[in-house]
């Protein structure tokens, strides 16, 4: 018994080291500002949860993601100037030699919240109660411009806006997730055998 724990452990070891070492590459670059908001996307989306989010400038357009193997995927690309989240949660299954495990990062707990800039999300699903000032639905994707210099659409696509946007027990199935600056005071990051989702 003790030798077949020690082999599940070192082959767990040999994943879970690549995986969180690329995750904190991914945040520390995130950070930095250094991604742009097009990448070809994983095989796979994730689940996104906030208990609040708040924010300045609100947009939404359609647009298109790529995997690696060239699968179109449609999503609708949202975008956020200036975002304050209480109670974030990320949660991805991925599969391993060991079964399915779940990468979890989570922030803005205990009273701490989450700072993003220029935050922009893929969305394929979403569930949340809302609350928006100043709307315009249905105006040109290509005229976007409450997110200076963020995601818009083709010029003659359906696109929205928004000046004040705030967003409650938000559920969300998203391709990717970029930022300019992504502040997270208490950021927790956690890799569980088994799956563990955020909602």
């Amino acid at each position: 018994m003790a030798e077949q724990g020690c082999v599940r452990w070192k082959r767990f070891g040999l994943i879970l080291v690549p995986v969180a070492a690329m995750t904190s590459l991914l945040i520390a670059a995130t950070a930095q500002g250094v991604i742009g908001a097009t990448f070809v996307v994983s095989g796979d989306s994730f689940k996104l949860f906030a208990r609040e989010l708040r924010g300045q400038g609100f947009t939404l357009a359609g647009g298109m993601d790529r995997t690696r193997r060239g699968q179109a995927v449609p999503v609708i690309v949202s975008g956020i100037r200036r975002a304050t989240v209480v109670e974030l949660c990320t949660s991805a299954l991925v599969r391993t030699p060991i079964g399915v495990v779940t990468m979890r990062l989570t922030g803005g707990e205990g009273g701490n919240e989450v700072g993003i800039d220029n935050l922009v999300i893929d969305v394929e699903m979403g569930q949340t109660a809302a609350s928006i000032r100043d709307l315009e639905l249905g105006r040109d994707a290509g005229s976007l411009d409450a997110v200076p210099g963020g995601p818009g659409g083709p010029a003659g696509t359906f696109g929205s806006q928004a000046r004040v946007v705030t967003l409650r027990n938000v559920r969300l199935g998203a391709w990717a997730v970029t930022a300019a600056t992504f502040s997270l005071p208490d950021l927790r990051l956690r890799v569980l055998r088994g799956t563990y989702e955020c909602y």
